[in-house]
């Protein structure tokens, strides 16, 4: 039989309604609806994904799920899909063009995190045009990256470092607690995300530029300014990421105001630098070419060190450096400390616990400090259980990128596929955490789980090659801090103002309503 003999003989065959232009526009319909439906959308259905696919939501048509990250608490959305789609090992899914695998189980999100080919970074277009590309955050595989990473760990994170700073962090969460004892004498509560805030930017300049402002002064203002304005550029789910065909037209502004925002940070930046390098050339000329001790040089002296040697930074790559330093060095400390103490609040036993256990090492006739801290373990056990319920990082802040063809367990993962971590699904899973919605710092007295990468039972500040650099310095921070607050006092619920815990993930996952309360005075001591 001819075609056109098929075809009358189909035209035929179909109810009177169907004619066959009808048909066969049904079927073209159907076959474009379907490719829709592959699982992991649009992006996994173009994909060279030679295998059968890994479960996932198809999403919306063409956004795939834009609308879960424009939303407030992508984690939890992506969570539930995860365990509704029996994917919590491993699920797909597409945001526009882009193509992402996410991991809500311990196993696989090691085998993801310890993995060389997934050792990049995607860089959104803030990040590229905040100069991050070029800041070990963001900077792709390779010998530069090797270079900052070497730098950062030997010069700036290294426990030598961590110890001699200890004192200025003492001297800044002093700082902080005058600061709250004039809100409190002023207001009769304290919001207390500011005084946070303003401390671990003075911690962070500390240390990279040996500098420290006092609350409310004209420069450490601009500083906060243009630390905020960057944070929300970053943490601005921008379209133009996923969708190339918006980039030209840069809907939202990112692109606009991040140059904005870079020419003021060059300016800053640039500034301090070069106030060094006059700084350096006066000290060479009055010692007659000594130099100062390692130990007491800020970290803007050790890129200028290396001005004469092959790891030689050039001046916008030292920006980029110094920039992303302060960037993330400022937003952890201040959103987990504002967590802890908002528990505090809703949990008084926990909080009386602590303050006894403060209270029999340290006494009331001095000030705690860094040498109390291994012998507070149910103090840093809050500060765990508050990482565990809370993580800052509940998708660990920023993906990673396969580098090349590779598999994930039985899956075949793409090149240019995006890797994602959910950390707030694994510590809020019942199975890897008992009672997983319950405050309970308790549990880490019975079992001291590590929290610096080897277990993804709970890895706040990531695992593997682009584990956080500065996470051994941020948790003894965040514990002196909280050690200082808690010794000085007692964190009680205002009449006007409830604590809401709702979350908000921007850059990290902040608290959506600041915490407003009354500290009310324990103890004076110096």
């Amino acid at each position: 039989m001819s075609s056109s003999a098929d075809l009358t003989a189909l035209s035929l065959l179909l109810p009177p309604i169907l004619s066959l232009p009808f048909f066969f526009s049904l079927l073209f319909f159907l076959s474009i609806f379907a490719f829709f439906l592959h699982p992991g959308g649009l992006s996994w259905a173009l994909s060279k994904a030679r295998f059968s696919p890994m479960p996932g939501p198809s999403g919306l048509p063409l956004l795939g799920l834009a609308h879960v990250f424009s939303s407030r608490t992508p984690h939890r959305v992506l969570a539930q899909l995860a365990t509704t789609f029996g994917a919590r090992s491993l699920m797909a899914f597409s945001v526009g063009s882009t193509r992402f695998i996410i991991s809500s189980q311990p196993e696989t999100a090691k085998e993801i995190l310890s993995s060389s080919v997934f050792a990049d970074r995607p860089v959104k277009e803030s990040a590229y045009e905040l100069l991050f590309h070029r800041a070990m955050g963001f900077a792709p595989f390779g010998e530069y990256w090797r270079n900052l990473r070497r730098i950062s760990s030997t010069h700036l994170f290294s426990p030598k470092r961590i110890s001699h700073f200890g004192s200025f962090r003492r001297d800044i969460g002093l700082k902080m607690v005058e600061e709250v004892s004039d809100l409190m004498g002023e207001n009769g509560v304290v919001e207390i995300r500011r005084v946070l805030h303003f401390g671990s930017l003075n911690n962070v300049m500390m240390s990279v530029f040996g500098r420290m402002y006092d609350f409310g002064e004209s420069d450490g203002v601009l500083l906060e300014g243009l630390v905020r304005e960057g944070y929300e550029l970053l943490g601005i789910f921008n379209w133009t990421d996923h969708f190339a065909l918006l980039g030209w037209l840069d809907l939202q502004g990112v692109r606009r105001r991040s140059r904005v925002l870079v020419d003021k940070v060059n300016v800053y930046v640039g500034r301090i630098i070069e106030e060094h390098r006059l700084k350096r050339r006066e000290k060479l000329t009055s010692h007659g070419g000594e130099e100062e001790e390692d130990g007491s040089k800020d970290f803007v002296d050790v890129l200028l060190d290396l001005e004469s040697g092959e790891n030689k930074l050039s001046d916008s790559d030292m920006v980029a450096v110094l920039w992303e330093m302060i960037f993330r060095g400022t937003d952890t400390v201040a959103i987990l400390l504002e967590w802890i103490l908002a528990r505090m609040v809703l949990h008084p036993h926990a909080q009386a616990e602590a303050q006894a256990e403060i209270d029999t090492v340290v006494g009331s006739t001095r000030a705690v400090s860094d040498l109390d801290l291994p012998n507070l373990p149910y103090l840093q056990a809050i500060v765990k259980e508050t990482l565990r319920v809370q993580p800052p990082g509940p998708l660990l802040s920023w993906a990673r990128l396969a580098i090349h063809d590779t598999h994930v367990g039985p899956h075949f993962i793409p090149a240019g596929t995006t890797a994602m971590v959910n950390m707030w699904a694994i510590t809020h899973d019942e199975v890897v955490w008992p009672d997983p919605d319950e405050f309970k710092p308790e549990r880490f007295m019975e079992d001291d789980v590590p929290i610096m990468g080897s277990d993804l039972r709970l890895a706040p500040f990531g695992s593997g090659r682009r584990v956080c650099p500065g996470k051994a310095m941020g948790l003894a921070t965040v514990q002196l801090w909280l050690a200082q607050m808690l010794q000085s006092f007692k964190w009680v619920a205002s009449e006007d103002h409830g604590v809401d815990l709702s979350e908000c993930l921007k850059l990290s996952m902040e608290m959506k309503r600041s915490l407003v309360c009354k500290a009310i005075p324990r103890v004076v001591a110096t």
